[in-house]
């Protein structure tokens, strides 16, 4: 049993968007995701999957996309990321009746890997393309989410945590946040995020160790879609 996550897949099976404009490593990217979870992971491993899932606008564009998901090996927990449009933040217990333990979407709850609780939220960083007002009111809504997510697995009596984030938990001028800031608060043992693509972006945020935490970039790019084992 093993703990795995990787970001941003980018899957457009019922799309006209193609990420092959973006370098060479995104040329026939979703075989080397197969490829490198059957290789990886396996049917008792649980793999987390950092957000931007798929370009579909909605559940029937993105269906042949979460289904792609769904037969990949292990238990997958999904994170909600900036463009999946298809996942309103009101419907996430629908997503998950719907996908019946095919899929498990982490918003406002938590899920367990051995002691340890797997909390998480979209979370969000400024990066200059809307107000810091407009950016510091999705902060807030995100932060408070977070806490949602660690109070419940709190509460159902775990005390080891690791954190998922879809955006980075700073952007390039911040060595602390919000997100930062309740990591701390509750303890947890490594945070873990996406969004950053391209070679001019995997120093955004941060990596390794800071104030005790682990902190880890799985954008699919970054690791070449292949899932990062966390340290468990």
């Amino acid at each position: 049993m093993a703990l795995y996550a990787l970001g941003d897949l980018h899957l457009a099976f019922r799309s006209d968007k193609s990420m092959d404009q973006f370098g060479e490593v995104w040329v026939n990217h979703e075989d080397k995701i197969l490829r490198n979870c059957r290789e990886i992971v396996k049917d008792d491993d649980t793999l987390v999957l950092v957000g931007d899932h798929s370009w579909g606008n909605n559940l029937e564009q993105c269906g042949a996309d979460l289904d792609f998901i769904a037969a990949l090996p292990g238990q997958k927990i999904l994170v909600r990321g900036n463009h999946d449009k298809f996942w309103q933040v009101n419907k996430t217990e629908r997503l998950n009746k719907l996908y019946d333990g095919r899929l498990c979407f982490l918003q406002n709850n938590f899920y367990s890997y051995r002691d340890i609780a797997l909390v998480g939220t979209k979370g969000y960083t400024w990066e200059g393309l809307d107000t810091m007002e407009h950016a510091e009111k999705l902060v807030r809504r995100e932060l408070e989410r977070l806490r949602v997510s660690f109070d419940a697995a709190q509460e159902a009596g775990f005390d080891r945590f690791i954190m998922f984030l879809h955006y980075p938990p700073t952007n390039i001028y911040e060595t602390f946040s919000g997100f930062t800031q309740i990591a701390e608060e509750y303890r947890a043992e490594q945070v873990v995020y996406a969004h950053c693509h391209g070679k001019e972006r995997w120093h955004d945020s941060l990596r390794g160790m800071f104030h005790g935490i682990q902190y880890s970039l799985v954008s699919g790019d970054y690791l070449n879609f292949r899932p990062k084992k966390l340290s468990y």
